[in-house]
């Protein structure tokens, strides 16, 4: 399975420091939604991995994350691409749950939800616990300079063998150019 893992905040739309509380305020990164067709058209799986404590602090509800999921899915059907599933952690950042970013309780679902080994699989992230989770799998860590990549990138320790690019689509690029086995 050809399979692409993103964090969604700062990578597939722009991020808020106040969160995304409602569809109005879930606005995508120029390319990103493009890219994500191209990715799909060319046959991978793409899901999305996100903390959304906004939920846990109630600052939104499910319902409403729900809604922000809709308006997404919506503008990726009409990108001519698709999410095949989201992941998501609604518990506050003092929560000590498995799944909420750093930790890999979000990954290890992914991995038995699809029933795959994710050695290798590119994981796209704008922030480290995006990376570091992905990491403790084998993903491929791939740090977006979009969101908080550059300050992420700022702050440095990385895991081992992640890649940087400018943004979802150089991601997208750089996928779609790797040798096929």
């Amino acid at each position: 399975m050809k399979l692409v893992i993103l964090d969604r905040d700062g990578v597939i739309n722009f991020d808020s420091a106040q969160f995304i509380k409602s569809p109005a305020e879930w606005k995508p990164i120029p390319g990103s939604l493009e890219a994500i067709a191209r990715l799909t058209q060319a046959g991978y799986r793409v899901v999305v991995a996100t903390n959304q404590s906004g939920v846990g602090r109630g600052l939104f509800d499910m319902d409403t994350l729900n809604a922000i999921h809709e308006k997404m899915h919506k503008a990726l059907f009409a990108a001519g691409g698709r999410i095949d599933a989201i992941f998501y952690c609604p518990h506050p950042a003092d929560s000590d749950c498995e799944c909420r970013k750093p930790k890999p309780g979000m990954y290890k679902r992914i991995a038995e939800t699809l029933n795959v080994n994710l050695k290798g699989v590119p994981s796209v992230g704008d922030s480290l616990r995006d990376l570091q989770a992905c990491a403790v799998l084998g993903c491929k860590p791939i740090l977006v300079r979009t969101g908080k990549g550059e300050k992420t990138k700022a702050e440095g320790n990385l895991p081992d063998g992640t890649l940087e690019f400018a943004d979802l689509a150089a991601v997208a690029d750089w996928i779609l150019a790797e040798p096929k086995s």
